[in-house]
């Protein structure tokens, strides 16, 4: 029987205690959000991280550019965002819509104002074991494997995905648990068979129902962080609607990563306005 882990009843407990820090602080954290483009998916993200944020008590900015917005306009915004004192977390909504420098842009963001963890700044950190801003991503993941109360020592992972950026600090607290993890490409020779062998498997590919039983592990777990839209325009995951019966533990699409992913950048926004007034 497949145990589905609820990501909407783990959030609300962080999203709890965030607004309990929150309340606790002389003044409100402050988010700054850069939204370049119409993309709709990428609005419907903001908004949520916008609600969630309001709900506790944390001053959000949404700066929304047209999708031709040029690499240095966006920089210089940025730039003008890390003087601001009343502004502790800065994230930029992606995938940006055009020819802009992703990793410019991102490497602009003070490091101690970047909230999303990808500055290398921040991967540099995990990497060495001292993690300062952790991408909420990943931590959403482990959360989502904690909850399945599975002593993680000794098993493996795999990380399939478009980009092996996203999956490096994945893999990190992966490993920092005793899990052996890697990342492999989605267009991979054979990746069935390498799917199939990993205790533990790990999506974001963003491909409708991309990911069927013969791919998993009988009684594995598979944790779903892809997102995408079935043909009906329904919202789903990478995992096909079979894995349920098949998989031992599954977090579904929406309600699994997403609520937790949202929670946990609101414990980084407040963790970055405690680690700028202590360096203040």
């Amino acid at each position: 029987m497949t145990e589905l882990l609820n990501g909407r009843i783990l959030a609300k407990a962080i999203r709890d205690k965030a607004k309990v820090r929150v309340e606790a602080l002389s003044t409100p954290p402050g988010l700054a959000v850069i939204l370049v483009g119409e993309d709709p998916a990428s609005h419907l993200y903001v908004g949520l991280k916008e609600n969630a944020a309001k709900e506790v008590g944390i001053y959000v900015e949404r700066i929304e550019m047209p999708a031709e917005t040029t690499t240095e306009t966006i920089i210089e915004t940025i730039k003008k965002l890390n003087k601001r004192k009343e502004i502790h977390g800065i994230l930029v909504q992606l995938p940006l819509p055009g020819t802009q420098d992703t990793d410019a842009i991102i490497a602009t963001i003070d490091p101690i104002k970047d909230v999303d963890g990808f500055h290398p700044e921040s991967l540099n950190l995990l990497l060495a074991s001292t993690p300062r801003l952790v991408p909420p991503t990943a931590l959403a993941v482990m959360r989502l494997l904690q909850a399945t109360h599975l002593p993680l020592n000794k098993k493996s992972a795999v990380i399939v995905g478009n980009s092996e950026i996203f999956a490096r600090p994945i893999i990190e607290l992966l490993r920092d648990a005793g899990v052996t993890a890697t990342f492999v490409h989605k267009e991979t020779e054979a990746l069935p068979a390498i799917t199939r062998a990993a205790d533990i498997l790990i999506t974001a590919i963003g491909a409708a129902h991309m990911i069927t039983p013969d791919m998993t592990k009988p009684s594995g777990v598979f944790i779903d962080v892809g997102t995408a839209k079935t043909a009906e325009g329904k919202t789903t995951g990478d995992g096909a609607p079979e894995l349920i019966g098949h998989s031992g533990f599954l977090s579904p699409v929406p309600g699994g990563v997403g609520p937790l992913t949202v929670a946990y950048l609101l414990l980084n926004v407040i963790k970055a306005k405690e680690l700028q007034e202590r360096e203040a």
